[in-house]
């Protein structure tokens, strides 16, 4: 029996305050009343290396319109952002474990960073993560997409057009043999260079994410339309894998965009 899609608004790149470059405004119920406002259905927290803060949103959602997957932002030995995006909280806290066996132990100087704060669902600070989580693991870009599949994630690579922190920048054009779900491009694109991206990578999924430091760039015109049952992990997976008539919708569509 088909059931009906229906177009819900996706942000998979979100921080928080525990990303040291993440603003003080961007606390659990700050973050959860600002999407909902925004009329965003279904974000991922992806603080750098962690999903520390990831229980704080959940309950901070809970018995609201908005669906909070768990998440990461990892920052690869070759200095390339991959965000991480998991079924449970639990596979995304595994998925930490392994990553922090190839942390440096480099101590967060937060007079120069910024603080590591982790929240409880009303932004109660309960705890520091005294590591610095803005640098590289010791694992390879394939080794980390491997892993989150191992987990039953998915990933993506983060503003793969930016100069620093991506892909392209860093080992040039993405094989295409590399298994990767996703490709993010930067919400600052206009729609005539997202669509020569978009023509340079024609076989890849392109979704475009807030990348929230701020809640002020928290808003849907930076995130993704896809198609879907309802909004939750299984059904943004099937989008990204343009499955069973799930799809994202081209996310410059309403800049003049068609619509894939």
């Amino acid at each position: 029996m088909l059931r009906e899609l229906r177009e819900y608004t996706v942000d998979l790149h979100i921080h928080t305050v525990l990303s040291p470059c993440g603003g003080l405004d961007m606390g659990a119920p700050d973050i959860v009343e600002r999407a909902i406002a925004s009329g965003i259905h279904c974000i991922a927290i992806t603080d750098h290396n962690s999903c520390g803060n990831v229980r704080a949103l959940m309950d901070a959602a809970k018995g609201k319109p908005l669906v909070v997957l768990p998440g990461l932002e990892v920052q690869t030995e070759e200095d390339i952002h991959v965000v991480t995006v998991f079924p449970s909280l639990g596979a995304a806290e595994v998925f930490e474990k392994w990553l922090r066996k190839a942390f440096l132990p480099i101590p967060n100087e937060p007079e120069i960073f910024g603080e590591q704060l982790f929240i409880d669902s009303e932004n109660g600070i309960v705890g520091e993560e005294e590591i610095l989580l803005v640098h590289g693991v010791g694992y390879s870009v394939d080794q980390v997409i491997d892993q989150v599949h191992e987990q039953g994630g998915f990933a993506i690579l983060a503003h793969v057009d930016r100069a620093s922190f991506s892909y392209v920048a860093v080992l040039g054009e993405i094989p295409e043999d590399l298994s990767v779900d996703g490709i993010e491009l930067s919400r600052r694109l206009s729609s005539r260079e997202a669509e020569s991206w978009r023509e340079r990578l024609p076989k890849r999924t392109v979704v475009r994410s807030s990348d929230s430091h701020s809640l002020e760039s928290l808003r849907i015109e930076n995130c993704s339309s896809m198609l879907l049952e309802k909004p939750c992990f299984e059904e943004v997976f099937l989008a990204l894998k343009q499955e069973k008539g799930r799809r994202v919708l081209w996310p410059w569509a309403n800049e003049g965009g068609e619509i894939s």
